[in-house]
């Protein structure tokens, strides 16, 4: 449909990153310190990113 932007909801670790503007590593680090939420894809390494998390850390930074 015309007009209609598709924003995806789940971001890889790349994506999220990039969103941020921060290096994969940065994101790798929030992650691991519990800062930012993360789920791993079933039955792979893959890690996804829900873009809502991404938001909340950053509003949580801008305080």
């Amino acid at each position: 449909m015309p007009g209609i932007v598709s924003v995806r909801r789940w971001l890889s670790q790349a994506e999220a990153a990039e969103y941020l503007g921060v290096t994969d590593r940065t994101v790798r680090n929030y992650v691991a310190r519990g800062s930012l939420p993360a789920h791993r894809v079933r039955g792979s390494r893959l890690v996804r990113i829900d873009r809502a998390d991404l938001d909340a850390l950053v509003i949580g930074q801008a305080s």
